[in-house]
């Protein structure tokens, strides 16, 4: 057979055979392309979840950071009491929100203004994985959860030294349980709010204006400490029992707010989002520094001695201020959002004062206040809002979290009484309401300050 011949014949094989051959290697690059596909998805679940499990245990911690900050601005006769309401506080959050609260903020709202009455989130949504959502069932379940606890913190802050323990609780019941959850639904829940366009990225008005308006009601129900507001207008000081456990608070609530805004982004599984989380740690953080420069310089100049309690609270107002917005600005407009926070706290503290509005820790300005201006200064970095839209958000949020909170307040007022009385308030709130006191060799206890 010539060279020729068997040429031919060879490549008349290959012709005949080049189709199977073909198909054959298709198979296997299908098989390749669905694996990918496949090993893709399953990193993007990975990444999402990470982020909302580091994101929650952040916020959860934050906790720590306001049991240390009220335990640190209270006086020591009542140091033990918001240790107790801290911790007791969290805990009801969760089960609240386990009970009732997440059914009422997410499930079937569908454009309005309440989700489900049914009870308790299933345990089998909670111990599943929802891969086609991209991210584990339970870790965004727990993300939603701690933020709950947040704004109760703010109330226990705001009415602490004169508040009954067990009052207070059953209003934490309530606002964990309904107020904050249908509050809630409205934004975050894809309700009516959502729908108009509202934008509150990480929870300035639905997490801080909240339990601001919900303290404020407390406390214009409470009234002030005794002492505090003399007949002739003078403010007497109550000093803080441990500024450095305050301080301690600060830096908490400070890394903790990482998660709190970071973990917002809700995604953490492509170079875009991860990109994203970044510019919010960046813009978290700078505004908190703006805050704190600006409380301080404000303060020199008019007082001519720079409180540090103020500019623990300056810090925690550039931290509400930024949460509404942190991804679109640039950090220079994150630092002036913080410092005009930081200063609205500034103003409003001694305003509060002329009032006879008594805040223990200063957290109607910080988180009230704060929030209310975070909110509305979104559209100037973020184009796709609206200040008008802004503005029925905040006033649709405050008038419901007032209403509420009054008619709560004003029912365990008339029913069981909110406040100790005259005596225990003299005795401090560790002795007479749970009868452990955290400084028992201070003697506090005997002091009428």
């Amino acid at each position: 057979m010539s060279k020729v011949t068997l040429a031919l014949l060879v490549g008349a094989a290959a012709f005949v055979a080049g189709p199977a051959l073909a198909q054959d290697a298709a198979a296997p690059a299908a098989e390749v392309a669905a694996a990918t596909g496949e090993a893709a998805s399953h990193t993007q679940y990975i990444l999402n979840t990470l982020l909302f499990l580091i994101g929650g245990f952040l916020v959860m911690w934050m906790a720590a950071g306001f049991a240390m900050l009220e335990a640190g601005l209270v006086r020591t006769k009542n140091v033990s009491m918001q240790s107790l309401k801290n911790i007791a506080l969290y805990s009801v959050a969760g089960i609240m929100y386990y009970l009732i609260g997440y059914n009422l903020m997410y499930t079937g709202v569908d454009g309005g203004y309440i989700g489900s009455f049914s009870f308790m989130y299933g345990i089998d949504a909670v111990g599943g994985n929802a891969l086609d959502t991209g991210y584990s069932t339970a870790s965004d379940w727990f993300f939603q959860m701690v933020f709950v606890a947040t704004a109760a913190s703010i109330v226990s802050g705001t009415l602490a030294e004169r508040i009954k323990l067990w009052p207070f609780m059953i209003f934490t019941v309530v606002l964990t349980g309904f107020i904050y959850p249908i509050a809630g639904s409205w934004q975050w829940g894809a309700g009516w709010l959502s729908e108009m366009g509202f934008s509150d990225f990480a929870g300035s008005t639905l997490v801080h204006s909240v339990g601001g308006w919900a303290a404020l009601a407390g406390a214009l129900l409470l009234g002030a400490r005794k002492g505090k507001y003399a007949a002739d207008g003078t403010v007497n000081p109550m000093p803080a029992s441990n500024v450095a456990l305050a301080t301690l608070g600060t830096f908490i609530l400070w890394l903790g707010w990482f998660g709190f805004n970071g973990a917002s982004q809700l995604a953490m599984g492509t170079i875009g989002d991860v990109t994203d989380v970044s510019r919010i740690f960046a813009n978290t953080n700078m505004a908190a520094a703006g805050g704190v420069v600006t409380a301080m310089i404000l303060l020199q100049i008019l007082y001519k001695k720079v409180d540090v309690t103020m500019v623990l609270n300056g810090a925690l107002a550039g931290l509400v201020a930024i949460t509404a917005e942190p991804l679109t600005p640039t950090i220079g407009q994150a630092i002036i959002i913080g410092a005009i926070g930081a200063a609205i706290v500034v103003f409003a503290v001694p305003l509060l004062d002329k009032l006879k509005i008594d805040d223990v820790v200063g957290a109607i300005p910080v988180h009230l206040l704060a929030g209310i201006w975070g909110t509305m200064i979104v559209p100037f970095t973020n184009d796709g809002t609206s200040y008008v839209t802004q503005f029925i958000g905040v006033v649709s949020y405050g008038v419901f979290t007032l209403v509420c909170s009054f008619i709560v307040w004003g029912i365990l007022k008339a029913v069981m009484g909110i406040r100790v009385t005259e005596e225990e308030e003299y005795m401090g709130l560790d002795k007479a309401e749970i009868g452990v006191e955290a400084y028992p060799e201070f003697g506090h206890g005997s002091q009428r300050v």
